[in-house]
């Protein structure tokens, strides 16, 4: 009863059927294996949407499973879909499966050869038929060879993988054949080979173990393999040792048995006890909402008496204005009395009668040119502003009881083709289990803006889907349970201008990095400064150009370095860049060599089919133009850590940016007309390297930091 549970398989629920071992060491069942990366490419075929399978019948697969599933396949998607982008991808070149463990939770790396690379854990197999023939002692294995109906089998043939009888042994093992060599067992359904081979030598036999990936290997996995580098051990060595560990540690246990007891009993105890204190904490926490509402309830109703108050006033002023305007519908009888007055003759009886009603009169007429209601009808004076409120009770929580707050890593957290977004704890302990990252984009003329908030289990999260040329404000909490700790500093910043553009460089220099060294070829080519030129400078074009539309792309060039150019260049120069270097190393022909000749300035086009720009010594130079500052010192600016690119090729220009900050160097205007590359330009010790897009591996990096 107590080892049931080690022998369930994590996704079936069930017992294991020939298990295989994940690289993480947790067993699953090898059909389930099968079934669970079934599921994966149904959801990566689908691209991750709603009709995706969610599973067999046979898989529990729970939802943060599937979920972390359909994270592989649209993070897969996304790194497939930019295949369109100019890349030489070579079909042959095998790429790793990731399975999402039942077990541990977590996306495992089966490697290039995926399930066929597991080893089948046959000694938790032959455990597992134990304990199925110890469940079913009473359920005889019948032999496979008798003719109907079968008899009880005595024994099984490891060999032949059957079940005999003993009359069928002696017919299928005669004496004085091979078969008599067979080797047999008591009954039973569990046949396993009697050598454990390399599941990527198939025909070698294991007979080392890795100590650095802990699992057996053959001779060529050492010789030429994956474990080539890694130290290794005979098995009988390995066999011994963990043998011996495993037998020390089990005794160990034993030895504990009353100490298991103890803390067992103890655990009963903190069971009772965590049971009371979160009565006590309900009721403390009930208690505290009693008091709120009870407040809520006297604000309540103060407000609703002072409306009715209001309401009443206003009531009655207008009651009172109607009263007086209904009198004067009674005007016509006034308007004749007023007539039959005017009939007197006799003054002094006319003035007594008339002075009175003339007061009447007048009231009437005024009443009728001027009409304005005693009372306003609308309440708005009694609106209940609860913005500031609502936000407090927002962030109502438990006491933070010492959860430190995070701090967001503005040097490690990036803003590329997505956001990353790093931050750590102060302390040396991490206190918090799960944390809440909280962003919203920040737009003129908005006070306040929604905040999206994502749940992150990790120190690190990638964002995608952002705008372009926006700033965007986040923030960080750390949550221990229903325990929350302040607000992190909000940090801001910046998307790149445009969609971010991929490209390589050429294979020989390096797929994303590329350098030179000053050593003889410079001194060679310096030879050429004897008829008034520079030394050659060695170009190193995008592998893929740019027709429409606005891109951005950003480097670093190390801080050593003595001279490079960075730009765009149009197709149809590229030949002169490599062929007529007179064209762009001589001092009059190149817009931003710093030359300060007047020839220069009368002779510059500000729409030329290449835009080059000279750094150099930890240093950004302003090209030379006419509406360029005409002191040096203001055209020479500290170089950036990281340097990006936008160009426009709709509007016919190009921005230098400061790639940590997203903010416009220099622009200036390109003819566009034909297909636009990005160029680079190095001489003497110079390095230039491409920035890296951002990716899910940037987070489990940041994670194992």
């Amino acid at each position: 009863k107590g080892i049931e549970r080690e022998l369930i398989c994590p996704a079936c629920k069930e017992l294991f059927t020939h298990p295989l071992i994940l690289p993480c060491q947790h067993n699953v069942c090898h059909k389930c294996v099968k079934e669970i990366l079934f599921a994966f490419e149904d959801s990566f075929a689908d691209g991750g949407s709603e009709s995706s399978n969610p599973g067999s019948p046979r898989i529990k697969i729970s939802s943060s499973s599937m979920d972390r599933i359909d994270r592989i396949s649209r993070s897969a998607s996304q790194r497939r879909s930019f295949g369109w982008r100019g890349r030489k991808r070579n079909s042959l070149t095998p790429r790793s499966s990731l399975f999402p463990c039942p077990g541990c939770q977590r996306d495992i790396d089966l490697g290039e050869r995926g399930i066929n690379g597991l080893f089948r854990n046959f000694t938790l197999e032959t455990i597992v038929e134990r304990y199925r023939q110890a469940a079913r002692a009473a359920i005889a294995i019948m032999c496979d060879f008798c003719k109907p109906p079968p008899q009880e089998s005595t024994k099984s043939c490891m060999d032949c993988s059957a079940s005999y009888c003993n009359e069928c042994f002696k017919i299928h093992h005669p004496w004085g054949t091979v078969k008599a060599q067979h080797e047999y067992v008591g009954p039973t359904t569990n046949f396993r080979p009697k050598i454990l081979m390399c599941p990527e030598h198939e025909m070698e036999r294991v007979n080392m173990y890795c100590e650095i990936c802990r699992r057996p290997v053959c001779h060529l996995c050492k010789l030429g393999g994956c474990h080539a580098n890694h130290r290794v051990t005979t098995m009988s060595t390995a066999y011994k040792t963990l043998k011996e560990k495993l037998s020390k540690d089990i005794e160990y246990l034993i030895s504990k048995e009353s100490q298991v007891k103890a803390h067992i009993t103890q655990l009963d105890l903190l069971l009772k006890e965590t049971e009371c204190n979160s009565e006590r904490a309900k009721e403390e926490a009930s208690h505290s909402f009693d008091k709120l509402s009870h407040v809520l309830e006297e604000k309540k109703s103060a407000a609703l008496r002072a409306i009715e108050a209001s309401k009443n006033l206003r009531l009655e002023k207008l009651q009172m204005q109607a009263e007086e305007y209904q009198g004067l519908l009674e005007n016509n009888g006034l308007v004749g009395y007023a007539q039959e007055v005017l009939k007197e003759t006799d003054p002094s009886c006319f003035v007594q009668t008339a002075k009175q009603l003339h007061v009447r009169i007048q009231k009437a007429t005024e009443s009728l040119k001027s009409f304005r209601p005693a009372a306003e009808t609308t309440f708005e004076d009694f609106v209940v502003d609860i913005a500031k409120q609502e936000e407090i009770l927002g962030d109502l929580s438990f006491h933070s009881n010492g959860l430190e707050i995070p701090e967001i890593n503005e040097e490690q957290s990036r803003m590329y083709n997505k956001a990353l977004i790093s931050w750590e704890c102060p302390g040396k302990t991490d206190l918090a289990d799960t944390y809440v990252l909280e962003y919203h984009k920040l737009n003129r003329g908005e006070e306040s803006a929604t905040w999206q908030e994502i749940e992150v289990c990790s120190k690190s999260k990638v964002i995608s889907d952002l705008d372009d040329d926006s700033s965007y404000a986040f923030r960080v909490r750390g949550y221990k349970g229903s325990i929350c700790s302040p607000w992190s500093r909000e940090v801001i910043l910046r998307t790149p201008p445009a969609p971010v553009f991929s490209f390589l460089f050429d294979d020989k220099c390096g797929r994303t990095s590329v350098e030179s060294r000053a050593g003889f070829p410079l001194l060679l080519g310096s030879e050429r400064m004897q008829v008034g030129c520079y030394t050659t400078l060695d170009y190193i074009i995008g592998d893929t150009g740019i027709a429409k539309g606005k891109h951005f792309w950003a480097f670093q060039v190390e801080a050593y370095s003595y001279l490079v150019k960075v730009g765009v260049v149009s197709s149809n120069k590229i030949q002169k860049l490599f062929h007529n270097t007179h064209d762009v190393t001589s001092p009059r022909y190149e817009q931003d060599s710093g030359h300060d000749s007047g020839s220069e300035d009368a002779f510059f086009d500000s729409s030329q089919p290449f835009t080059l720009v000279t750094l150099g010594m930890k240093k950004f130079f302003i090209p030379t133009t006419p509406a360029a500052p005409k002191d040096p010192a203001s055209r020479i600016l500290p170089l950036p850590s990281c340097l990006g690119i936008c160009l426009d090729c709709d509007k016919g220009k190009v921005g230098f940016y400061d790639a940590g900050r997203m903010k416009c160097l220099y622009e200036c205007e390109v003819d566009c007309s034909g297909i636009m590359y990005p160029a680079f330009a190095l001489m003497g010790g110079a390095a230039v390297h491409l920035e890296e897009a951002v990716t899910a591996k940037y987070e489990e990096y940041h994670d194992d930091i």
